[in-house]
């Protein structure tokens, strides 16, 4: 690889994201059946499927999208609902119509975004025929933008007509994504992909802790800091239907084997970000959690936290955040040594609203075992295995359904 190469190499990393979408990794092997209505909404749209025998819309579930960069995929995020296990399938056949919502902007604030949730909520109500109670939710971000949406509906005194509201592995109390690949985003010398994406409206405010690339320090973000409090003032969550939730992580206080301060992902030859290493989050001060090296323009810099629980090993939903990485370091001719390509992204103490993440106890607690007194939330469960951070389980699916209202 000549020096020409490497320095386009190490430019275009980047151009990849995260997903907290269902059909993030689904294939196009699927056939996506065609809407019987299609809808446009402020900051968003939506495509409404029919129940099996309906004629229109009877009995309404609204599913609003999860977190990525920029405007949503429905045909993914179908595929994704509908592939190992065919939720969507399911639900129509048991008579269930489907609306489902993205938005135009997937990293915009999720306050705007809202504003789509409660156009989507009022148009159901508006063309719905009979009386059947909503069902509304979504997939990991997109349970924050529906909690949001009918709390705030309730605040103004606007009739949601849901009966149950759901989330899916949606961070209540926070997500995690290594504040060393946040760091990398931001180090790559040119603006990329990764980067908007990690310092979009909708990330600094779901996110525990943001790296701020003006400063490099870590912090909660502003933004984050806004957001808590704009869902204060609605009153936190919608008081009016039942509030379910599942999570992809376990409830047994068992996490991934990911031991703390390890090398997660090195670049290991002598081009392509040559000696960049990503740590595994350990407790301490001033922990190390990546050597971050490249060679256009030469640069060196050392990430550190202090404070942190040991996040990637935690009982949660995981994501394949270093794999990703590593998969585009090799792309482009790195050498790679992976050793831990998923981590925790959603602890599932955050995905049921029963503890914060702060404290070590907290993050790996036994949920199984505490009293459901402790949750915000009316009814949850976690999985009986680990699983990718939404994916699509018979499991937790039929849990779900079993609670749709009649």
């Amino acid at each position: 690889m000549s020096g020409q190469q490497g320095e386009t190499a190490e430019q275009s990393i980047g151009e990849f994201t995260l997903a907290g979408s269902p059909g993030a990794a689904r294939t196009a092997e699927a056939e996506v059946p065609r809407p019987d209505e299609e809808w446009d909404l402020p900051h968003g749209f939506a495509r409404v499927y029919y129940g099996e025998g309906n004629r229109g819309i009877v009995r309404p579930v609204v599913m609003a999208d999860g977190f990525n960069l920029g405007r949503s995929d429905l045909d993914a995020l179908y595929r994704g609902l509908d592939g190992d296990f065919p939720f969507l399938s399911e639900l129509r056949r048991r008579g269930r119509d489907i609306i489902l919502l993205g938005y135009d902007d997937r990293g915009a604030s999720i306050l705007e975004n809202a504003e789509a949730v409660i156009a989507a909520v009022l148009r159901t109500s508006a063309e719905q025929l009979g009386d059947a109670p909503l069902t509304v939710g979504g997939f990991s971000m997109g349970g924050i933008v529906t909690r949001y949406a009918l709390a705030k509906m309730e605040y103004q005194r606007m009739d949601h007509r849901t009966r149950l509201y759901f989330s899916y592995d949606s961070p209540h109390r926070g997500a995690v994504i290594p504040i060393g690949l946040q760091a990398f985003s931001h180090f790559m010398p040119v603006a990329n992909n990764f980067a908007r994406q990690m310092n979009s409206s909708a990330a600094r405010q779901m996110l525990w802790r943001h790296y701020n690339n003006e400063d490099g320090t870590v912090r909660t973000d502003p933004e984050r800091e806004k957001f808590l409090e704009a869902l204060r003032e609605v009153g936190g969550w919608p008081m009016i239907p039942l509030k379910v939730a599942v999570a992809n992580g376990r409830g047994d206080g068992t996490g991934l084997d990911v031991p703390p301060g390890q090398v997660a992902l090195a670049s290991t030859g002598k081009l392509v970000y040559p000696g960049t290493t990503f740590f595994t989050q350990a407790e301490g001060h001033e922990v190390v959690v990546a050597e971050l090296k490249r060679l256009f323009p030469k640069a060196e810099k050392t990430i550190t936290t202090s404070g942190f629980p040991a996040l990637d090993g935690a009982p949660g939903g995981s994501l394949n955040s270093y794999g990703i990485l590593g998969n585009m370091l090799k792309k482009f001719g790195a050498t790679v040594e992976l050793n831990h390509p998923d981590v925790c992204f959603v602890p599932s103490v955050s995905a049921v609203a029963v503890r914060d993440i702060d404290q070590p106890a907290d993050l790996y607690a036994n949920i199984d075992e505490l009293s459901p007194e402790e949750s915000e939330l009316d009814d949850y469960v976690c999985s009986s295995e680990t699983t990718g951070h939404t994916a699509i389980t018979e499991e937790l699916c039929t849990w779900l359904m079993d609670r749709l209202p009649e």
